[in-house]
């Protein structure tokens, strides 16, 4: 069995140091933002920063051999170049507008890149031991799965190192010594911390190969137990497909995650029982062909979940969560048709894998670097589709999806949304464009926008920004003088004022309506003091049920389509208590 080299003295240092550095470059950043320094205040900053930090020391802590070696050095200057130029363009795309969601940039930008340098890595490794690129399959078979438990065994030495301070912190606690416990949550303590326990447990990982070794075959006894079973589970749910039909398939919003999720599993767990080729067959040899038929028909699975994903893109179009769906797809696909050759094809048991795992590792570097530039980019894919569709009338104004524009899929979505401005449709369309210009006027998608000093409304623009409804009349300047003093219609929302005689006393009331982004709001209702005061007496939400879209609900407001309905029974009280409603049952 392939093992590591014997780490010097000094190497063992530097992993301990490299991890500890990690965490203060961390503190840093979060000080750099609270501050505003000229690099890390900035959100570009930060992404760049937080991509060199915890990728490239997390390499070296695993990769590292002897110091002194030319290709160590060459691969932390080429993976920080790499990475650096990903974050770049992750940063652009993730800024340049107020108000867009960065996690729905990042989040997948992150994964990538760790998948990226989680495949990357063990061919780096083969290189420090061979010398070449031509990395023998057992040595990089050893090399990945000796980095995935060397963090795993990382995370729960932190882990655990944590509950023994939170347990110090407690006990002195208890006896009103609370030094240890603020100490202990402290930010530059905490960061720094848990990077010298992070890299305690990687030089543990990495000098005790012994440990490692058996907690991997006992996990490989599991996924050997397992595979037999879920090759079973596969070949199972293929043969009832022809008297099940695929249609239950195509009306979930989940069946190509779930159907990769089979391939991922199959694969996953093969490698376990195959592990780098030189041990004997496993299993009879019925059990063999079992798990051969399940890889044969892995194409099939791949096909229906690109179909599937095909479906949700010829009905809505591209969005960046399905871009980055469909490169998973492909990228399962690609594993299928691999491993369903390595099972036809005849001789020794999967002779062909280590050939397959290795073409296709690469294939996943390309993909993961490819979709964090403008080639493969999610984003750029997405909104060009979104608006391809609305060009083409697939999509009408009223049904295209401003929000993700504005505020889902980064700085190119902002930018179509800010050229929808020029469009006929939004034009033309008083409604539209209103609702268009509440979209990029706001600062977050959800939630009532916050008011400054500076935004808020006087009374002026208040009347600016209520629309009065068609037959009423605009409230006294009491009411006007009133709101302008409050928090109502401070924000992008619409807002519309109505005057109906709800009461039916012969003098209106006033009904103030905001309705709020994506959907729903609240209206309010004033009535008039014999003092002419106008308090606020009773209040109503509106939600999504309320009409059938946003706009109609709008438009009937502004037509002043507001009536009052007579309750078929009175409200009760017993005793001195509070009003019951009395609710009509249906029969």
């Amino acid at each position: 069995m392939h093992s590591e080299p014997r780490l010097p003295q000094q190497s063992r240092m530097f992993i301990v140091l490299v991890a500890l550095a990690q965490g203060g470059l961390m503190y840093l950043a979060q000080k750099g933002q609270e501050l505003g320094w000229p690099l890390l205040g900035a959100l570009g900053g930060r992404v760049c920063w937080y991509t060199l930090v915890l990728t490239v020391p997390t390499m070296m802590t695993l990769s590292v051999v002897h110091l002194g070696d030319r290709r160590f050095w060459q691969h932390v200057a080429a993976t920080s170049g790499l990475f650096l130029a990903l974050a770049a363009g992750a940063a652009w795309t993730a800024t340049g507008a107020p108000g867009l969601s960065a996690s729905a940039v990042l989040a997948p930008f992150g994964a990538s890149v760790a998948l990226c340098a989680f495949v990357l890595l063990p061919w780096l490794q083969c290189r420090l031991e061979h010398g070449h690129w031509r990395a023998p399959y057992p040595a990089l078979f050893e090399h990945a799965w000796q980095n995935t438990l060397t963090l795993a065994l990382a995370a729960l030495f932190t882990g655990i190192c944590w509950l023994v301070l939170h347990l110090w912190a407690g006990l002195f606690s208890l006896v009103r010594i609370d030094f240890f416990r603020d100490l202990f949550r402290e930010d530059a303590f905490a960061m720094l911390a848990t990077g010298a326990m992070a890299g305690l447990g990687i030089l543990i990982g990495r000098t005790r190969q012994r440990a490692i070794q058996v907690a991997r075959q006992i996990l490989f006894a599991i996924f050997r137990g397992l595979l037999p079973l879920l090759a079973f589970i596969a070949l199972l749910f293929m043969a009832s497909l022809p008297f099940t039909g695929l249609q239950p398939l195509w009306e979930t919003r989940s069946a190509a995650a779930l159907l990769v999720s089979v391939i991922a599993l199959l694969v996953l767990f093969l490698n376990a029982v195959y592990q780098d080729g030189s041990d004997p067959p496993p299993y009879p040899a019925w059990l063999r062909r079992l798990v051969q038929a399940a890889l044969a028909v892995l194409p099939l699975y791949a096909a229906l979940a690109l179909v599937a994903i095909g479906l949700r893109v010829h009905q809505y179009g591209w969005t960046s969560d399905r871009v980055w769906a469909g490169l998973l797809t492909l990228l399962a696909s690609a594993y299928a048709l691999g491993y369903a050759w390595s099972a036809l094809r005849g001789g020794t048991w999967l002779r062909p894998l280590p050939r397959v795992n290795q073409a296709l590792s690469w294939l996943v570097i390309g993909i993961a670097i490819l979709a964090n530039t403008p080639l493969l980019d999610p984003h750029r894919i997405a909104v060009a589709s979104q608006v391809k569709r609305f060009e083409q009338g697939l999509t009408s104004a009223t049904d295209l999806d401003l929000a993700y524009l504005r505020f889902e899929s980064g700085r190119r979505g902002y930018r179509a949304a800010l050229a929808l401005r020029e469009h006929p449709a939004f034009i033309d369309s008083r409604v539209d464009r209103d609702t268009l210009e509440e979209v990029l006027s706001r600062n977050r998608r959800w939630g009532r926008e916050p008011t400054t000093a500076d935004t808020r409304r006087d009374e002026a623009g208040l009347r600016a920004h209520i629309q009065v409804a068609e037959g009423s009349q605009s409230p006294d300047d009491v009411w006007w003088h009133a709101l302008a003093g409050g928090d109502r219609c401070q924000g992008p929302s619409p807002c519309v004022v109505l005057t109906p005689d709800l009461d039916a006393d012969g003098q209106s009331e006033i009904l103030l309506c905001e309705v709020n982004w994506p959907g729903g709001g609240q209206c309010l209702l004033y009535a008039r003091t014999a003092d002419g005061e106008w308090p606020a007496v009773a209040q109503t939400p509106l939600w999504h049920g309320t009409a059938d879209t946003r706009i109609d609900l709008i438009e009937r407001l502004r037509a002043g389509e507001v009536s009052s309905v007579q309750q078929p029974w009175p409200d009760l009280r017993i005793g001195d208590g509070p009003t019951l409603r009395l609710d009509p049952l249906e029969h």
